[in-house]
């Protein structure tokens, strides 16, 4: 399939000099499909709406993406691929690199997100210095969501440190709920692995996730980082396996379970549930992990299409996506943060605030890295090859985070 970068420079001289009337639907692959990022995605519908613009709906279950990735995979081969797809991380540069996305440089040149969008994520949204993708949202994955009662039962401070996060725990464990509301699925666990490695450091983080150093991967500290991921373990309930991560938070909603180990994804559904920040629950960065993010993205990619109005479409999709106003709106329902820097804070709640000041700091110190659960710190494959050897940790299946350890050196060293 060859690029079409003609395809999209038209677009986005349509958009600007075309009625919108004209243009076409879009259809959209994506995998928002919990009530939080349902109602954050109509969002986006009804902003189409008011530019005339249709929205064809194919949403693909499954919280990290993979099973949407399968079904895209299918419709290209197929000859159909879907006009706009969501995408992650280095999926979106796979993809660049077969030369099926469009380029979306001219729209972004005429609305200057060289200027807004933070660096970290111009890494995935370009490829050869073209703009291929429009980033809808910054996720941070290092939080931690606790319910407000039952932290207020086991002492009513939020933990700081690893020796604090056990505390809490074990308070919460001995009043007789979950302490930890859990989904056992591969890319939950390596979100909860995210935290405790990063936990471990920043410089370590960067050296095993995004450096792949060898030693760091297989030596001392990241034995510590899995002894640490099979204590969390001990801390889930029997039905954990298999469950969504939004039944997670339903858990910590409910006072069911206490604490929820994810992505500010979360918040969306503590929110749609009319819960309130500081009164219901309390957001954290995961303990150790203050002052450092890890980010996913995620951005809408357009495929190949033929005819002007379908085009024109396209181009309206991707500057409707960087609205200012757009992105305020959206992710404030959303949870996550806006892709660009110029939005003020003033609509979103003390999480927001808070997530919004913790990217800008990050973002300046030199501590925003990409999540290696979430795809933005190593190609597919290391990052599947991580998945094996993290889930097989978190269900007890080495002896210890020594083991652990070595076969994370191996499986990444397999895998690239």
């Amino acid at each position: 399939m060859r690029l079409f970068g003609k395809t999209l420079t038209t677009a986005a001289a349509l958009v600007m000099t075309t009625s919108l009337a004209m243009a076409e639907d879009v259809e959209v692959l994506h995998w928002w499909t919990s009530g939080g990022e349902a109602a954050a995605l109509n969002v986006l519908k009804d902003d189409l709406a008011t530019k005339s613009i249709g929205w064809v709906d194919m949403p693909v279950a499954g919280g990290g993406g993979e099973a949407a990735m399968t079904a895209l995979r299918a419709r290209v081969t197929a000859g159909d691929p879907p006009t706009a797809v969501q995408m992650l991380g280095f999926d979106i540069l796979d993809w660049a690199g077969e030369g099926a996305l469009g380029d979306l440089t001219a729209v972004a040149t005429a609305e200057g997100w060289d200027a807004v969008v933070p660096t970290a994520l111009q890494a995935f949204s370009k490829s050869d210095g073209k703009w291929i993708a429009a980033p809808v949202n910054v996720h941070s994955t290092n939080w931690v969501w606790i319910n407000k009662a039952a932290l207020d039962a086991a002492g009513g401070k939020a933990p700081e440190t690893w020796e604090e996060l056990v505390a809490v725990l074990d308070a919460m464990k001995a009043n007789g709920i979950t302490p930890l509301g859990h989904g056992g699925q591969a890319w939950q666990d390596a979100t909860v692995f995210d935290g405790v490695v990063l936990g471990m450091g920043t410089d370590f983080y960067k050296a095993a996730f995004i450096d792949l150093d060898p030693a760091a991967l297989g030596g001392e500290q990241m034995a510590e980082a899995f002894n640490r991921l099979i204590k969390l373990s001990t801390y889930v309930d029997a039905n954990f396996s298999g469950r969504d991560w939004n039944l997670a938070s339903a858990m910590v909603i409910n006072g069911e379970a206490g604490m929820q180990m994810m992505g500010d994804w979360a918040k969306g559904e503590f929110l749609k549930a009319g819960k309130v920040p500081g009164t219901d629950f309390v957001c954290i960065r995961f303990p150790g992990t203050q002052g450092a993010v890890t980010f996913n993205s995620d951005q809408f990619a357009m495929f190949g299409v033929e005819g002007e109005d379908a085009m024109a479409a396209q181009g309206a999709m991707a500057s409707a996506i960087m609205n200012p106003t757009f992105q305020s709106a959206f992710n404030v329902v959303k949870g996550s943060v806006p892709a660009r820097t110029d939005v003020p804070n003033d609509a979103f709640d003390d999480c927001g605030k808070k997530g919004m000041a913790d990217l800008a700091e990050a973002n300046s110190s030199g501590k925003l890295f990409g999540s290696m659960a979430h795809g933005h710190a190593a190609p597919a494959a290391v990052k599947n090859a991580t998945y094996d050897v993290i889930t097989a940790a978190f269900n007890g299946e080495y002896a210890d985070g020594v083991a652990a350890a070595a076969a994370l050196a191996e499986a990444v060293a397999a895998a690239q």
